[in-house]
């Protein structure tokens, strides 16, 4: 089939990388417009643009999908069928019905769980044991198409959003390019989503990424696994926002009021609502990632110092 591929981000790039490989013709990609990035703020393409381009795909970057330009390019493309990871933006009727199979997107949840544009992070977050990854036919609702084929993914005890995402990402690619594959040979039937299960993912947002130390240690354990790499986990000392990296649970350890810093020689617990959960990483302002133990050396917390508003 002659395939469109419309993604921005790196997570989309396994699928894209599967879908040169194989025995379709990715003959255009869609991507977001070039975007501000680094620290001088400079306009840079998307890692999807400059993966086509290395490989002399030609590349559209639309302020919108309906813009009248990028629709009739689209058309004189004629492509089979547009598969979709993590493009970014909605795309409207007006572009749904050119490919004659569609828009099939690549959603990283077990639809109709987790509908919407952070569904990894609210699997880590709400402590779902299995996830997974979904192909549907992308119509004008969120993420409510019926579904073309799925694949599970256990969520271990210590994933981060990223690491989960890093598996589902590859795991995905092999079904993006079956799914192509089973469209192609007319063998694929879609299934409406049920009705029940339904949950929503919205995204996690900096101001929603603030440890709340009041929560039992594995709801906090969950949150800073979730927000992790992004938006990143955070929480204040003496007024000052520190990022912390994922922590480890002490159930033993019941000594500290919630946001309680105790600091021993090699390591910085925190009191929550249940135990002690002890500090992995921690980044202050303005400094580089380093150790709990390293970051507390050169803080020297009053003892009973509590972290957190």
């Amino acid at each position: 089939m002659r395939l469109v591929f419309a993604g921005t981000p790196e997570v989309a790039l396994p699928s894209l990388r599967a879908l040169i490989d194989s025995r379709h013709e990715v003959v255009a990609v869609v991507t977001r417009p070039d975007a501000p990035a680094g620290r001088g703020r400079t306009l840079q393409a998307s890692p999807v643009a400059l993966l086509a381009a290395e490989h002399g795909i030609e590349v559209l970057k639309p302020e919108k999908v309906r813009d009248s330009e990028f629709l009739a390019r689209l058309r004189a493309i004629a492509p089979d069928c547009c598969p979709v990871v993590a493009y970014g933006a909605l795309v409207p009727r007006e572009a749904l019905g050119i490919p004659r199979h569609g828009w099939v997107n690549l959603h990283f949840s077990l639809l109709p769980a987790w509908r919407g544009a952070a569904p990894v992070q609210h699997a880590v977050w709400h402590g779902d044991d299995v996830t997974g990854a979904t192909t549907f036919l992308l119509e004008e609702g969120l993420d409510t198409g019926p579904v073309l084929g799925v694949v599970t993914e256990t969520i271990r005890p210590t994933d981060t959003s990223g690491d989960l995402l890093e598996r589902l990402a590859s795991s995905g690619a092999g079904l993006l390019v079956a799914t192509m594959d089973a469209l192609d040979s007319g063998i694929m039937a879609a299934a409406r989503q049920p009705a029940d299960g339904v949950s929503l993912a919205p995204k996690i947002t900096v101001e929603d990424a603030e440890v709340d130390w009041s929560q039992p240690a594995i709801r906090v354990d969950r949150q800073v696994r979730a927000c992790t790499p992004a938006p990143g986990a955070w929480t204040t000392l003496a007024g000052e926002r520190i990022k912390l990296g994922p922590v480890g649970l002490l159930p033993d350890d019941v000594s500290l009021a919630a946001g309680e810093l105790g600091v021993d020689k090699n390591r910085v617990r925190v009191g929550t609502a249940s135990c002690a959960v002890v500090l992995g990483e921690v980044r202050a302002q303005g400094k580089k990632p380093m150790a709990a133990a390293d970051w507390a050396r050169g803080t020297r917390p009053w003892p009973g110092t509590k972290l957190g508003t």
